[in-house]
């Protein structure tokens, strides 16, 4: 395509603007691989949840296994504020550049050791307990990514296109779990259901460090972000960026109403979006794991691009207006899409073909006197969908063994695969959760960024994102399965509903106090 100039000046600015574009694109070519890499090693962990509580716990409750670990899950979530604070200041300090080099190889390298770590069986309680510890690395490393990734990005930025250049960014939290869910898939694909339970599941911890390596040796290459870099030149770096960013009462004061203004909210609807969802389907609607990881990827994949197009939309109607529509929206549409969803899981309805009924039992000499009785049923339905119940009861001179509460030990393992049509319904419903993701999200970044001057922004920004991604966020598998599993045993008829009161009420206490204290006009700081 040819341009025509009406002078040199135009020229020049022209020529001017292809190199501004051209560097922005590297910037964030290398920050988002690199960040999108960090995604996948942290929810690699969440991706195989049901898998990892088999072999890194007690299987004699395996509720009570998954529950565990769901609870190192979110141990990563928690630890990862002190990330933020100590990965921050060294941002502020030293550069953003040099600081998340190191938060990348921590990740890259807890992520390969966590596949390399024995079961249970083999190593006994040292096997959770060596987890736990890669799990807290992991977490604080990612409490230092984040934020450097998207403050090196905003200062490479326009600031009127701030929120465009940032929102592709955001995508890689997405892309991170979409691409752990692909290599989940290929390599179940790749292996029998045998291979993949035995040694199969450690592959995708593996495959971590071969693009931790290309992603170092590309960040590398870059250069330090040019507002930080000036500023070190001017001598207008900060000396103590914690006491600047904590102990200023103006600044601690916005660093608040980012948390839970809009942060807050953010992150409970990004994580019942992205991770309760899949949970939801796996534990409480019994789906099978592989259609469930197909349709999260299938919704994620075709959602993902929103994070633009809201970031984009974000410098042209503010940060504000979208980030509360988003939540608004969750906050009534919960209850209902997770009522279909689960309604989609219902058999009760379906014409099953009894002649491919199959029913087997079989029994498994633990020791002595000690038996597992195991039972199970496959059923197939007209329309494609199928059912299987594995019952296995554990018995001692022919009697069911009791635990340690006192209840019989009788384990009920369901199994549900879904027909064709039913499949792409509940992958709508959960691209609809992803949209309020990309409204909430998108635009988050920019919106940190500009609340806080260049000298403390690293700490400042961080610290508030992942409180309410860390801990708000990242607690949320965790409390509302527990809510679901307490419900389930009161026996509350809509107990498939419980678990979506944690994040209702925290969207909604962050949406009053947004609503209220965040003016509508971007905070812009510069120095």
């Amino acid at each position: 395509m040819s341009h025509q100039f009406n002078s040199q000046a135009e020229h020049d600015a022209y020529v001017e603007e292809r190199k501004k574009n051209s560097t922005i694109w590297s910037v964030i070519m290398a920050s988002s691989l690199g960040t999108m890499i960090e995604w996948y090693d942290f929810y690699i962990f969440g991706s195989l949840a049901v898998v990892l509580s088999t072999k890194f716990f007690p299987a004699d409750n395996p509720t009570a296994a998954f529950l565990s670990t769901l609870a190192t899950f979110a141990a990563g979530f928690v630890v990862r504020p002190f990330g933020a604070l100590f990965f921050g200041r060294l941002g502020d300090l030293i550069g953003r550049k040099y600081t998340f080099l190191v938060t990348l190889l921590i990740m890259g390298f807890s992520t390969f050791l966590i596949g390399c770590i024995p079961a249970y069986e083999t190593i006994g309680f040292m096997a959770p307990v060596l987890v736990l510890l890669l799990r807290l690395l992991q977490g604080l490393a990612l409490g230092g990514e984040y934020g450097g990734a998207a403050t090196y990005v905003a200062e490479y930025s326009q600031p009127n296109r701030r929120g465009y250049w940032t929102s592709w960014i955001q995508t890689t939290a997405t892309i991170g779990l979409f691409v752990s869910l692909i290599v989940i898939l290929v390599t179940k694909s790749s292996l029998t259901a045998e291979e993949f339970d035995n040694w199969g599941w450690r592959v995708p911890f593996w495959v971590s460090i071969l693009m931790v390596g290309v992603s170092y040796i590309i960040r590398k290459n870059m250069k330090e972000s040019p507002l930080f870099a000036k500023a070190k030149k001017e001598g207008k770096t900060s000396t103590n960026p914690l006491k600047e960013s904590f102990g200023n009462k103006y600044n601690f004061k916005f660093v608040l109403l980012a948390l839970f203004g809009a942060v807050m909210g953010q992150g409970v609807i990004w994580y019942t979006g992205q991770f309760y969802a899949m949970s939801f389907m796996q534990k409480v609607m019994n789906l099978d794991s592989a259609q469930v990881d197909s349709l999260m990827a299938t919704s994620l994949f075709v959602a993902t691009p929103l994070f633009i197009f809201f970031g984009w939309l974000s410098d042209k109607v503010g940060r504000k207006t979208i980030m509360m529509a988003g939540m608004l929206i969750a906050i009534l549409s919960y209850r209902p899409i997770y009522d279909k969803m689960f309604k989609l899981g219902d058999y009760s309805t379906k014409q099953e073909l009894t002649e491919k009924t199959t029913k087997e039992a079989t029994a498994k000499v633990l020791e002595g006197t000690k038996v597992d009785s195991v039972y199970t049923t496959q059923k197939f339905y007209a329309d494609g969908a199928a059912y299987k119940e594995i019952v296995t009861k554990h018995l001692d001179n022919g009697k069911i063994m009791l635990d340690d509460k006192g209840k019989e030990k009788v384990e009920t393992k369901i199994t549900k695969t879904v027909d064709s049509h039913t499949k792409w319904m509940l992958a709508f419903w959960v691209f609809i959760q992803v949209v309020f993701v990309t409204m909430v999200y998108g635009p988050i970044a920019a919106f940190l960024v500009e609340m806080f001057p260049i000298r403390i922004r690293y700490t400042s920004m961080s610290l508030p994102y992942h409180i309410g991604n860390g801990v708000f966020g990242g607690l949320l598998p965790a409390v509302a399965t527990y809510l679901v599993t307490s419900a389930k045993d009161a026996g509350n008829p809509e107990y498939y509903l419980q678990g979506l009161w944690y994040p209702i009420v925290v969207a909604g206490v962050c949406l009053i106090i947004g609503m209220i204290y965040l003016d509508g006009k971007d905070r812009n700081v510069e120095d």
